[in-house]
């Protein structure tokens, strides 16, 4: 059995995880900044950084704590350093670092990217490779196929915002608070999805990329006329708030199915994984669920708790790295970006 403790600081949660064998999580602690920057529409990097510096020793601490781990039990040490914010990065890596110098334990370098697209295989008794994967982030909306977790490669990513990204300029656009995701699904529970037939943005017959600002675009001149970008939400009822909101959901969630439904197709799998923060809207888990039911395919979407970013999918990830024999110099660097090849 191999134990490791998991470092997650890419963005806005600070997260520390203590997870047995890749999928036995003892521990996931997640402290959110979400309160800390709602009243800027978004994530200030500045910001998170600090706020990573104030808690992840109390974050880690109280891993330890709720797995009834001692320091001297876990065999690695699992962080991020690859893709997200460089400054909130470096925080998780210098104290990763830092434990492995201090501890003598071996230190392993994660994408995040890759660990949503492997995260809804913790707690499975059975691993569900090969298979696509779709992830959907506020930051990222990609295809990959995976033969195992050391075996990723990407199908398709996002040409401009990503879902979620989409999900919060929609949300602004509607005078909704920031997520946006959340708060969309919540209204579009009220509203009518084929209300407002939104572009559904295929791009290539064949292709495997996404593009989700055009239909951003579309809803933006909907409520306020073609080329103007203030003026109309206050002519709105509730209900055509509840309309809009549900129209727009439901394309991107065409969009993603038919993406995956054609990612399957072309790459002959069986089984579709989903994970990434807009893989915890219902909507999109029932969507992709009714397709891969209709066409005999294995489904399985990341836990809730697995969906935003956290550190026991980072721990998981690590432990197939480790047994692979891929750890980290004390040199590991951060980089903004993934480095996934395409396939």
């Amino acid at each position: 059995m191999t134990t490791l403790l998991g470092i997650e600081t890419s963005c806005d949660e600070t997260s520390a995880a203590i997870v047995a064998d890749g999928k036995d999580v003892r521990s996931n602690i997640v402290a959110s900044q979400v309160e800390v920057h709602r009243k800027y529409g978004g994530v200030v990097p500045e910001i998170a950084s600090r706020a990573h510096i104030e808690c992840l020793d109390a974050v880690i601490e109280e891993a330890f704590e709720i797995a009834a781990c001692a320091y001297a039990n876990i065999d690695a040490i699992a962080v991020t350093n690859r893709p997200g914010l460089v400054g909130a990065l470096l925080i998780g890596v210098t104290a990763a670092k830092t434990l492995s110098w201090v501890w003598g334990k071996p230190l392993v370098a994660i994408d995040h990217i890759e660990a949503h697209a492997c995260s809804a295989a913790i707690e499975l008794d059975e691993p569900p490779w090969p298979a696509v994967s779709l992830i959907a982030s506020g930051g990222h909306t990609s295809l990959f196929r995976i033969d195992d977790p050391t075996s990723i490669a990407l199908l398709g990513a996002t040409t401009d915002d990503a879902a979620g990204e989409a999900f919060d300029k929609v949300a602004a656009i509607l005078g909704l608070s920031y997520p946006g995701g959340p708060q969309i699904e919540r209204i579009a529970q009220d509203g009518d999805p084929k209300a407002i037939d939104f572009p559904r943005t295929m791009l290539a017959p064949d292709s495997l990329d996404f593009s989700f600002s055009g239909i951003k675009t579309a809803v933006l001149y909907h409520v306020h006329g073609h080329g103007r970008t203030s003026g109309g939400l206050e002519k709105l009822s509730r209900q055509d708030i509840a309309d809009i909101a549900a129209s727009f959901q439901q394309a991107v969630i065409d969009v993603l199915v038919r993406k995956t439904m054609l990612a399957i197709r072309h790459s002959g799998l069986s089984t579709v994984v989903l994970g990434g923060g807009v893989a915890a809207n219902r909507a999109l888990r029932n969507a992709l669920a009714v397709a891969c039911d209709e066409r005999d395919l294995q489904f399985h979407a990341a836990k809730m708790d697995y969906c935003t970013d956290n550190a026991a999918m980072i721990a998981a990830l690590g432990h197939h790295h480790l047994v692979n024999g891929d750890v980290a110099d004390l040199d590991l660097d951060t980089y903004a970006t993934g480095a996934v090849p395409r396939k």
